[in-house]
This record gives C-alpha cells, structure tokens and sequence, in this order.
C-alpha cells in the first residue's frame, strides 16, 4: 500500500514538531527561550480554537461524505460493450477505486501537492507557520498552506475566495475529515473530485483524456505530468503548451527525487520521455447520434435528466455498432444512387430489428444527422400504402375463413363514405378479375386487399396491428388497408418482426441493461417474448410474402436465401418502402421527403426502396447462416 510505502521512508519525521517561522521569530525578537516559544505558541492555538469554535460550528457535518456520491459521466455502449457516446453536464468524472489508479501518479500527486501527507492530522503546522509568515508581509492571502485534505474539503464544502475566514473553516474541516476517515479514503475522494483541466474531473476521464489510457496504466513520466497539472491544469495543459507542461513535469519529478521516492536515472528517463498526448474527450460527439439520441429519450423518460448526465450510468444498447454502420453507409449510398437517378428524394431512413429478441439492431433516421437531426426512424409518421396490406392478409388467416388460396374479385367497387364515394383503384388502373388472395398481395392489388378488409372487419384488422405494436393512431376508415394511415419506420419493422418470429412478439427496446458505476441493476430488459399470433395463419402469411421477392413486386430484394417482405408505395409517389425480414432479422427501408413532395412518377417500393433493403441484408446476415421459416403444416387451421 502506498501509505505503508510512504511511512516506511519518512519513519524517522513521524513525531517531529513543527514550529511557524512567525512564532519562532517573535520569540527571537524578544529574548524568549524554547519555553517561550511553546508558551506563546500554545496560547495562540489554545485561543485560536476556542475562537475557531465558536465561530465555525456551524460547518457542515463531514460525516455526509460517508453517503456523498459526485456527480458521474454516464456512458452508452453497443451490444458487444463498445462504447458509443458519453453523458455529463460540466463535470466529466468517473470513480475508480484507489487500487485502480496508477501507484507512479499516487505518489507523484503527494510529493508535489503534500509530501507529509501520511504522517499530519489535516493540517501541516510547518506550511502553515510559513504561509501566515508570507501573508503577515504581504498583508493579504498571498501564500497557502492547504494538504490535500484541505483541498478537498475546499473543493467539496467552501467557496473559493482568498479570505482568512474561508481559510480557518478549511483547517477546521480538514482536521475534522481526518477523524472520521483514513488516509486512503481521503486520497481515494481527492484523486476523484479534483479538476484535472478540460472539463476532467477525476484522475480516470483525465487520464483518458491526456493519454487515451485507463489511470492504472499510467507510467512515471505521465504520472508526473498529470500531478503537474493540479495547480493550473489549463495553464499546464499539454494540448495549450507543451513546452510549459514539460517544465512543470520536470519540478515534480524533482520534488519525487529529492524526497527519495525515485532514483536520479528514473527522473532522467521520465524528463526525457515523450508524453504521446491524446486529445480533449470531454465533449466528444456520438459514434452513432440517431442511436444515442433515441437513448438518452428513453434514460430521461425513466430516470429524470439530471440522473441521465450527472449519475453515472452504463447503458448497454441492443445495437451492434459494426451493423449500425453498415446501416448508415448502406442508406447515404443508397440516397446517392437515387439522386443520381433522378429520384426527387430528400431522406431515407432504417430500422432493423432481431426477431428472436426485438432488440433493434441498427436505426437510421435520416441520410445526414449534422444537417438535419429530425429522427424519422422513430419521429416522422409516414403513409406505409401497400406494406400494411400483411396485416389484413393476417387477419383473413387468423380467421379461420380464408388460405392463401381462397379467392376474391379483383373488380371495380364503389363505397359510400362521408365524403361521398369511395373507388379503389389498382397500380395501373387495371383489374384482373377473380384470383387467390395469394396471388392478389404477391402482386399487391389495391381492390382485393379494400375488399377483405371490408369482409373481416376493419376494428379487427386494427385490433391485429395493435398486437403487432403499431400505436400510430388508426381509425377504421375503408381505405385503411392500403396503408392510408401514418406509421414509423420502427413500428414497421417491429411488427414484421412477429411475422419472421412466427408469432412470438416483445416490445421493441434499444436498450438492454442499465447500472450505476457501481455495478447495481437499474433496469433489466431481456427479453419477455409471448405468442401473439396464430402461428398457422403467420405461417401462411409467411409463404405469401415469400413470394412477393420471389415472384411479385419486391423482386429487386432477392438475396439468395429464403426471405419475406412488402413493398409500399403511395399515391403521388409520397413515400416508397420495403419491409422485409429473415428468421434472424426484420428490416424496414423508408423513403420521401420531409415536405411530401413526389419522389416522381413511376418511383416505387419495389424498384427503389427494395435495393436499398437488399443491400444491407446482404452485409447484415454475412456470417448468418440460411434459415426457412416453419412451414404451414407443423401447425393447425384455426
């Protein structure tokens, strides 16, 4: 321990006495022996106390440290602990225990900021007999005297004036904070509440900071250059003056020298030693901004803001940081590609979500998050047209009336609405007579899909999407089943999700476990899955929507391994999508334009949006292996 270290090599100084050159200059001045001095020097310190007493009992109790917990960075990490961004109002600190700091900086903080440390009460009477010395002269604060209990006391308790009643109250507290607690314990509090320079507070951001390495790494010729740093850490700052930063390194390695806690070869070493300085990571942005943006929503919803940046959280998402960057890459590519192609479209967003978990595994809200922060992954509710025709195939199935070869009149209708009458019209304006409800949503007709609605009822269509997770309002109007209602891109690939799962549904959650720094569970999100659908019916849809890419509209998503989907495209070309999932993953791809302008005419689902989504299933299940979902017949008609 560095207290048995420190003791062993001042053994001989442990019961010296020390006496203030102001004291001992009085009892120069008029003749006084020893006995004087101690006399003189007992009555000023007898009446000082009684004096101190009185007038400082009103100090806080310097017991409440027992329970103070500072405020603390909280970080956000990916699946696999990859650190994603962190969180901190002015304070970015994290605690460490004291046998996790760096034995070379523990003692390099002491020998320049408080060599007899180990072996005072709170207070060092010599530099404070030398301090009041130098003020008496000077007639104001000129000099302290402060150990490192009084400096943390003064960084916990008081103000920062130069005054002598805030300098008296800072003795008082650090002899009191010197009875109540060790000398590791206070060391362990300083080392972690003392600011280190740009907007470090605490030996662990600081190290980070300046040498991008944890404060147990840390080496003698850092070690000193960070103790170096306590007294003006701007000033010192390697990133402002390095030159200036070096020369003080040096006057610690001195001080570490001359009080023989190092040899004049190692200070040689340390001095000559380049420092491989790092860079401020205090305000570092996000590696993944629409991620950690959806995050800290759902942390301040649950927990409060100032708990979010000031109370030291780990938070493990569900998003795999290599995925999420494939998402990102895959949708500025693909927005570049339409752009190239004329396509009038402004934004694209992706969501994609496991199955087996519904842990959402990348989120992209928007194709540049520096020039436009709006989340359209998760905020912009947007038309899904023909992509919300599985739901009222599901409903049909779930039934128990209808198989994917049960047929309906692809035929012109007319229903009266409010407004007047209602006439669905097909992509094309064309109609192809009576055909099987498989074959009528792997070619997406608009006029089949309005009429089974119609059939099963639109509150029971909407009862299914609710199941599914849509909590967009719906309203049962007739038009529903061609998607004529606003949905997120994350509601989408949720509900999919359930389709590829073969019924089993959780809420979707971008976060999967929250702890204090301290290791306590704040919140705990595995996953819960239920059975939710019909897994006959799910099944059934399932093959349908295998045909889809294999054979209909969404033949531009083929990716060589059995998979599901739905393209949507909306009138006036508004809004084009593709959502479609594997057994390991749901994806949806959204694109349009904030101000719903037409992307153009002839812009689909399946032309446009359903490469983008092939391209990143393809990067996204690289090292998944092939899997099918259940067939039809393991399971029983309703």
């Amino acid at each position: 321990m560095l207290s048995r270290i420190l003791r062993q090599k001042s053994k001989s100084s442990k019961h010296s006495t020390y006496l203030s050159p102001f004291v001992i200059g009085v009892a120069k001045a008029t003749g006084g022996t020893i006995l004087g001095v101690s006399t003189i020097t007992s009555a000023i310190i007898a009446g000082g106390l009684v004096g101190l007493a009185i007038s400082f009992r009103n100090l806080p109790d310097v017991r409440m440290l027992r329970n103070y917990v500072p405020s603390e960075t909280s970080y956000i990490y990916d699946i696999k602990g990859r650190l994603l961004t962190s969180l901190h109002g002015e304070a970015n600190r994290e605690v460490i225990p004291l046998t996790q700091i760096s034995p070379e900086l523990k003692r390099a903080v002491i020998a320049v900021e408080d060599s007899n440390f180990y072996h005072h009460q709170g207070v060092n009477p010599y530099s404070i007999g030398r301090a009041a010395w130098v003020n008496w002269h000077k007639g104001s604060v000129a000099e302290g005297a402060s150990t490192l209990t009084m400096q943390l006391v003064k960084n916990l308790f008081l103000t920062r004036e130069r005054i002598f009643s805030r300098k008296l109250a800072e003795v008082i507290l650090a002899v009191r904070v010197e009875q109540v607690f060790s000398k590791d314990e206070i060391l362990h509090m300083y080392l972690n509440n003392i600011y280190w320079g740009h907007n470090n507070y605490g030996v662990e951001t600081a190290a980070e900071t300046y040498f991008n390495k944890s404060a147990s790494e840390l080496n003698l010729a850092e070690a000193a250059m960070m103790a170096g740093l306590i007294q003006a850490p701007e000033q010192y700052s390697p990133f402002i003056n390095y030159s200036e930063t070096k020369r003080r390194q040096a006057i610690v390695l001195r001080r570490m020298r001359e009080l023989r806690w190092i040899t004049p070869e190692e200070e040689r070493e340390a001095r000559q030693a380049p420092l491989l300085v790092g860079k401020p990571t205090a305000w570092r942005t996000s590696k993944s901004p629409f991620i950690t943006e959806v995050v800290v929503a759902e942390l301040k919803e649950r927990f409060g803001d100032e708990r979010v940046i000031q109370g030291g959280m780990r938070v493990q998402t569900t998003i795999d940081y290599y995925a999420q960057k494939m998402a990102e890459e895959t949708v500025f590519e693909g927005y570049r590609n339409l752009r190239r192609s004329g396509v009038r479209a402004d934004q694209v967003a992706l969501v994609a979500v496991d199955p087996r978990t519904h842990f959402i595994k990348a989120l992209v809200g928007g194709v540049n998050y520096k020039e436009s922060q709006f989340n359209r992954a998760v905020q912009a509710r947007r038309q899904p047209g023909s992509a919300f025709k599985p739901f009222v195939y599901y409903t049909a199935f779930a039934s128990g009336k209808y198989t994917p070869f049960s047929t309906i009149e692809d035929s012109p209708v007319r229903y009266r609405v409010p407004s007047g009458y209602y006439s669905p019209k097909n992509y094309g304006d064309t109609f192809a007579g009576t055909m099987t409800l498989r074959t009528s949503l792997i070619q997406s007709r608009n006029v089949p899909a309005v009429k089974l609605g119609k059939a099963v009822g639109l509150d029971k269509v909407i009862e299914t999407s609710r199941t599914l997770g849509i909590k967009s309002p719906l309203q049962p109007v007739i038009s529903l089943p061609l998607g004529s209602i606003g949905v997120t891109p994350l509601e989408m690939a949720g509900a999919y999700a359930t389709f590829a799962s073969n019924g089993w549904y959780s809420d979707p959650t971008i976060i999967v476990r929250v702890t204090d720094s301290r290791g306590n569970v704040l919140l705990d999100n595995q996953p819960e899955p239920t059975l939710v659908l019909n897994q006959w019916a799910t099944a059934n849809l399932n093959s349908v929507l295998k045909g889809v890419i294999s054979e209909g509209t969404g033949r531009s998503a083929n990716i060589g391994r059995p998979a599901a989907g739905k393209t949507g495209t909306t009138s006036s070309e508004r809004d084009v999508w593709f959502v479609g999932y594997v057994p390991q993953l749901a994806t949806a791809v959204w694109i349009g334009n904030d101000h719903y302008g037409s992307l153009g005419k002839g812009v689909t689902g399946g032309s446009h949006a359903a490469p983008i989504w092939r391209s990143f299933m393809l990067k996204a299940l690289k090292d998944e292996p092939v899997k099918d979902f259940p067939a039809t017949s393991q399971f029983s008609r309703p």
